[in-house]
């Protein structure tokens, strides 16, 4: 179906990232999610084709297509995939979990199944994996592109150790959101927020898999158990 004519509130569960983009242009996929993209856009006298366009992007990134195999890349062009398609991605999959997280819990809860401490999680989730990164970026990052990798023993296993503890948060996510299962009734919004938490929680796994089990491996094997 068109994006035209399917419903805000269908795009909004269905695509990763689109609450953002509606929310940039005040288009309520919440209360008047029913509404289609069409009518929505003409009565706000929006131009609708910057945001179809948008929502291709988007539909594009999340859908399943035959990962490449890093394996054979270069240390430069493995490094520079990491930042593309996860640091930057991270940067922007975070904060719109987080707005979405404290709309539920602010809306529904009073709800026993309201995922409650879900938006301080992700907070907190957000500092660290950030913190993180910028100490990839800044240190680990440039000594494998200059070169220095068989040097980098320290920070690569500093660097494991922090993947082990966004593992522990990622189980702690799904405790809180029963492993992101949303409840049958629930509304445009909660849905939309588990959409996301499901692609950022794939995405952080294939982060860390990519950077544990090929870049580290090339300079730090790591033991086997």
């Amino acid at each position: 179906m068109p994006y035209m004519e399917q419903s805000l509130g269908q795009l909004a569960r269905r695509i990763p990232g689109a609450t953002g983009l509606f929310d940039a242009h005040q288009l309520d996929f919440c209360c008047a999610g029913n509404r289609s993209l069409r009518t929505a856009t003409e009565s706000l006298g929006i131009d609708p084709q910057p945001l179809v366009d948008a929502l291709k992007n988007l539909e594009q990134r999340a859908a399943t297509e035959p990962e490449q195999d890093w394996s054979d890349a270069s240390d430069t062009q493995l490094v520079e995939h990491l930042l593309v398609r996860y640091h930057a991605v991270h940067r922007e999959q975070l904060p719109e979990l987080i707005r979405l997280a404290r709309r539920v819990e602010h809306v529904h809860g009073d709800r026993e199944d309201c995922p409650h401490g879900l938006a301080d999680h992700l907070e907190a989730m957000a500092q660290e994996l950030d913190s993180h990164m910028r100490k990839e970026e800044m240190v680990l990052f440039p000594m494998i592109t200059r070169g220095q990798g068989g040097m980098a023993s320290m920070p690569i296993s500093a660097m494991r150790s922090e993947h082990d503890d966004h593992g522990t948060e990622l189980r702690r996510l799904a405790e809180l959101t029963h492993n992101i299962t949303s409840p049958r009734d629930a509304c445009t919004t909660w849905r939309a927020l588990y959409t996301g938490l499901r692609s950022f929680r794939d995405d952080l796994i294939a982060h860390i898999h990519t950077e544990n089990n090929i870049l580290f491996e090339r300079f730090a094997p790591a033991q086997v158990l």
